[in-house]
């Protein structure tokens, strides 16, 4: 009997591919500090200004551009 976690075989299998982010909107996107391009890190589920140095988080797929809520890479 299948459970309900595999009854789906096209259903995303984790929940940063049920949040992924849109390479579409990647190419619009950009850093609200430096205003230079983000990269999608998928494991921490953040967008990454490499120019700022900081990683905005990605809650329920949605990015959080405020640079209060970035977090400083290190």
């Amino acid at each position: 009997m299948p459970t309900p976690e595999n009854t789906d075989p096209t259903a995303p299998a984790t929940e940063a591919k049920a949040h992924a982010v849109a390479p579409s909107l990647l190419e619009v996107l950009v850093c609200p500090v430096s205003k230079g391009p983000l990269k999608y890190d998928a494991g921490a589920q953040e967008l990454i200004s490499e120019q700022a140095g900081l990683a905005f988080p990605i809650r329920n797929g949605i990015p959080i551009m405020l640079a209060d809520a970035a977090r400083t890479l290190d």
